[in-house]
Order: structure tokens, then sequence, then C-alpha cells
């Protein structure tokens, strides 16, 4: 596809300035909200190892500014990806990308520089950290960007295994062995990911069917994809029962909130309103995410 079928007409192009542009091109929102789970994953290493936080700022440092440059970088690349696709989409039409605003060359370029300077920056940490990095940036790039997002409706779970590296990164950048806490947090942020972004596929069901994505709201239908979002936030339960360590406050809120999403994705199988219910199962995943993460650290603190 030539350039100018996959750029607006000028004349429709917003208004954004430079940085705009290269927060919208790296996904800020998404670097943001995966540093959240690798520094939880590296401060739960230091404390449930023994290392001395302050002492080791240094790979905090590696840490944080490595996975923040591999993350943008794979967002980069998968803009550059998805360059002939993302025209045809409300929720991804003004990237810079489709606007013109940057050049296809200097993302592909940007991208590439970005994970390398993060994989480097990893290695400086441990040796299994840098691996995972490498491991994450490999399944979003290619195994998701690259083959299963337009051939696979399975292309959701695919890609929840990049999603899912982060708090493995900031875990092993302090302590290489991975405990069993570290692979929850795994686990966590892997079954996550299916139900929060099919609520999201729900809302966008007829733009992916434009663009060709084998979403599972648009191949197979809501009524399979609420019972797909069930069974998701069903496999959550069992999770804190490993997770003890973190003590017995941490496991009830962990379980009130399992139990809070279970009760909320069976109540869709009654709904008339099913974009009203998607988002509402939407919001619940972000706010549930983040209140388990936070609620990590500070059980660990007080």
């Amino acid at each position: 596809m030539s350039r100018a079928a996959t750029t607006m007409d000028k004349t429709n192009v917003p208004e954004t300035t430079a940085m705009k542009d290269f927060m919208a091109l790296i996904k800020i929102g998404i670097v943001n909200s995966n540093l959240i789970t690798v520094f939880t994953g590296m401060w739960l290493a230091f404390v449930m190892n023994d290392v001395p936080f302050l002492a080791n700022l240094d790979t905090m440092f590696f840490t944080l500014l490595g996975s923040a440059f591999i993350i943008a970088g794979s967002a980069s690349l998968n803009n550059y990806i998805d360059r002939d696709i993302d025209p045809l989409m409300e929720r991804t039409k003004s990237r810079p990308t489709v606007t013109g605003k940057i050049s296809y060359s200097k993302v592909l370029i940007l991208g590439l520089a970005l994970v390398i300077m993060g994989s480097a920056l990893l290695f400086l940490t441990t040796f299994t950290a840098g691996v995972i990095g490498i491991i994450g940036i490999l399944s979003y790039v290619v195994i998701y960007s690259m083959w299963s997002k337009r051939r696979h409706v399975s292309n959701t779970v695919v890609g929840s295994l990049s999603g899912a590296v982060p708090p493995l990164i900031g875990w092993a950048a302090v302590d290489p062995t991975l405990d069993v806490l570290a692979w929850m947090l795994f686990l966590i942020m892997f079954i996550w990911q299916p139900p929060h972004f099919y609520a999201l596929a729900m809302k966008r069901s007829e733009e992916y069917g434009k663009a060709g994505i084998p979403m599972l709201p648009t191949v197979k239908g809501f009524a399979v994809t609420k019972r797909h979002m069930f069974v998701w936030t069903l496999l959550l339960l069992p999770l804190p029962f490993f997770m003890m360590d973190l003590g017995l406050a941490f496991f009830t809120l962990a379980t009130i909130l399992n139990i809070g999403w279970i009760a909320l994705a069976i109540t869709g199988f009654k709904v008339k309103d099913d974009l009203k219910w998607a988002k509402r199962m939407f919001v619940y995943s972000l706010q549930y995410l983040t209140i388990m993460f936070v609620a990590m650290v500070i059980v660990t603190v007080i």
C-alpha cells in the first residue's frame, strides 16, 4: 500500500506537537502501566530476598529505564508493522504513522534503537533479566504483531505472553532464580489480559472486522466472548493461595477483587446491553490491576 493511501488528508490531520506525536508513537500509557508491574516485581524481589533497596539504586535505574525502552521500542515497531491497517480503525487512525507526522523509516529506526538500548540496560542487571526482556520483545513484535494478530482468533492470548513479562523482568533484575511469587505475578498479568482486551474488542468489534483482524468477538460473536471472559476471570481465583507470603490482608483483598470480577462476568450472560456491560468489564479490569499491584507494594511496607 502506498504512503498516500495510508495517511490522512492533510486538511483532517489534528494539530499536535512533536512531543505528543512521540508519546503516541511509543504508546506512553502502555509504557507507564507496564512500569508499575516492573517496579512491583523488582520491589517484591528486594523485600523477599532481604536485599537493601537503597544500596541497589543502580539496579532500579537500569531495570526501569531498560524496561521503558524495550516497551516503547516494541510499541513503535508495532506501529510500523500496523501502518496499513491503522487508518481503518477509529482508535488508531490518529497515530503519527497514519497522519504522516513521523516517517516510516524514522519509526523503524527509533523502534530498533530503543529495543537494543533497553536490552543492553537490562543485561547490566542480570543475564536472566536481559533474556526475559528479549523474549518479551520477540513475542510482541514477531509472534504477536507479525504473525498471530492477523491470522488467528487466539491472537489476544498469544499477545498476553509479552504483556505478562514486565513483572518477571523486574524480579529477575534482583533475583534471577525467579521465586514462585514471581511466576504468580506473571500469571496474574497473563490471565488478566484476555478479559481486559476482549471487553475492548467488543466495543470495537466492527472496526476490527473492517481491518481484517480476527478478534474473538468479531469472529465468534459476543456470546462466545462472554463465556471466554468468564473462564479467564475464574482462573484468577486460585492465584492468591500461592501468594500467602504477602500476608492475609493481601490474600483477602485479592480474593474479593477476583470474586467481584467473576460476579461481573456472570452478569454478562443476562444483560441486554452488551456494550455497556463490556465497558464495565473494561473499567473494572483497569481498577483491578492497579489495586492489585499497588497493594502488593503497600503490604510489604506497612
